[in-house]
């Protein structure tokens, strides 16, 4: 056997200018020699697979999410600030901003945090369906709503603050003497007297034809006894602090009792 022989049997070396075939079985033409073929260009990602038309379009729904979370996060700033040149101008748009869905209350991070417990408590005067008028007990609002927090895992936000913040918003619009401040004091009160309108239907207080005619809140707050290592004296008498009978309107009613009321009427 020569050389020759010897030199074909052995397997030609591979050729880095040969292209494999395709898988499909296709033949494609080689690339020119010395000529690197070009990468595949990458995948698109984000708003760059949508159409122009709607890139704009999100380009601009970021742009007005953007801008929306600045001015709220401007606004709490200034409304949680000490008073300055901007309240001062501006602090009605800020109020108009922040209240009622985004207040900010730092009372549990304050120096000196609320030691007290405040009861909020109401009582109705009813006429039956025979025409008799009766006023019912007091009950304790605040009561129900801790006992149906108390064990509950995932209480209601309801249940948590709605109570609570509207007595807030009626004390802090409203003087000693019960005197509205403005509007937000006669917007309190319309909200505190429905909550407590609803709140005693809730308890089984109205007989069958029987309707609420005036309801009356009061508060009942005792302070919390300090520690025992502490020389702090504080009196545990409760402190009363009653309102006068609101007559209830149609206004105060659910939409469907409220166009029930108008419709007896006439």
């Amino acid at each position: 056997m020569d050389a020759n022989d010897s030199n074909a049997s052995e397997p030609p070396s591979p050729s880095f200018d040969t292209v494999p075939p395709p898988p499909d079985g296709t033949t494609a033409a080689p690339p020119a020699p010395g000529i690197v073929p070009a990468p595949a260009p990458a995948p698109r990602i984000g708003i760059a697979v949508l159409s122009p038309r709607y890139q704009v379009a999100a380009a601009l729904a970021l742009a007005l999410i953007a801008v929306t979370a600045c001015v709220h996060v401007g606004m709490l700033f200034l409304h949680v600030a000490p008073a300055n040149t901007m309240t001062k101008q501006h602090g009605q748009a800020v109020d108009d901003w922040i209240y009622p869905e985004f207040e900010q209350n730092w009372k549990l991070f304050a120096p000196n945090p609320m030691q007290q417990n405040i009861a909020v408590q109401a009582r109705a005067q009813i006429r039956t369906k025979d025409g008799t008028t009766r006023t019912t007990g007091w009950y304790d609002l605040s009561a129900r709503d801790g006992a149906a927090i108390d064990g509950n895992l995932l209480p209601s936000h309801t249940q948590q603050n709605e109570l609570r913040r509207a007595w807030d918003f009626y004390v802090a619009a409203h003087d000693t003497q019960n005197r509205p401040r403005g509007l937000r004091g006669q917007l309190s009160e319309r909200y505190i007297r429905r909550i407590a309108m609803m709140r005693v239907e809730r308890e089984g207080a109205l007989d069958r034809g029987a309707t609420v005619e005036r309801v009356q809140v009061r508060s009942r707050t005792t302070n919390v006894p300090p520690p025992e290592w502490s020389d702090e004296k504080v009196t545990t008498k409760p402190a009363l602090r009653q309102l006068p009978w609101w007559s209830v309107t149609p206004d105060d009613m659910p939409l469907g009792k409220a166009q029930g009321t108008e419709g007896d009427a006439r």
